[in-house]
């Protein structure tokens, strides 16, 4: 089943759940001190915290709000913090929408970084997804010391060109990834909390696997929510 996400439209029946906009009751008023929203609305400052774009990504209008389009060749935005760090449990979300381009693009990642004179952290967090042709599935992966665990279901397709609520979670136990609110499959991890780093929106930190696209939202829960207290679910 394709399901898109787009602003006061509801999935197919077959998903049992509607979609807000972005400017929606879940996200409106006060924030719960343990969470964090980013809103791709410029390329300065992120969830007020410091940006910078290389490349060209550009700002756009969008059904779900503004959003910054990434060309899937040179475009990524960088912000200087990694907001899970530190995290025991917690909920990893984003509201993208994937525009074909390459196989494989690593389009939201979240990097441990080592202190000065220590060796390079590999521990992190990355949104990835697959395309080919006009469809694209979901690859949610999370590493760290003693922990390294890939969600990736490529029998569970979506079309491209249309937006999506996407997340990641962990309860304590279980490590968990969704499209739409729709569990995708999950697995025990031994997990163990991130140190502070940054995170790069368009490709992987590194520079490679750019991402074809436009990211509209983040939000960072610094527990487990159930899929009922998505971002724009209810």
């Amino acid at each position: 089943m394709m399901l898109a996400w787009s602003r006061r439209e509801a999935l197919t029946a077959a998903a049992g759940l509607s979609i807000l906009g972005a400017a929606t009751p879940a996200l409106a008023g006060k924030k719960p001190k343990d969470q964090v929203v980013w809103t791709f609305d410029n390329l300065t400052r992120i969830g007020g915290v410091a940006a910078h774009a290389e490349g060209a990504p550009k700002i756009i209008d969008s059904p779900v709000g503004k959003a910054v389009q990434f060309d899937g060749v040179q475009d990524v935005l960088f912000v200087e913090q990694h907001p899970l760090a530190g995290a025991e449990t917690w909920t990893f979300e984003a509201v993208f929408r994937p525009d074909g381009g390459n196989e494989a693009q690593r389009w939201f990642h979240l990097q441990e970084m080592a202190p000065e004179g220590q060796p390079v952290s590999t521990t992190r967090f990355l949104f990835e997804i697959r395309t080919v042709g006009t469809e694209w599935w979901l690859d949610a992966f999370v590493t760290g010391p003693g922990y390294k665990h890939t969600l990736i279901f490529p029998d569970k397709r979506f079309p491209v060109g249309q937006w999506f609520h996407v997340a990641q979670s962990f309860d304590g136990k279980m490590y968990r990834a969704y499209v739409n609110g729709v569990l995708q499959g999950e697995a025990e991890v031994p997990f163990k909390p991130q140190g502070p780093g940054r995170a790069s929106i368009g490709s992987r930190m590194n520079k490679v696997d750019f991402f074809k696209g436009a990211v509209h939202e983040a939000r960072f829960t610094r527990r487990y929510l159930e899929p009922k207290r998505f971002t724009g679910v209810r």
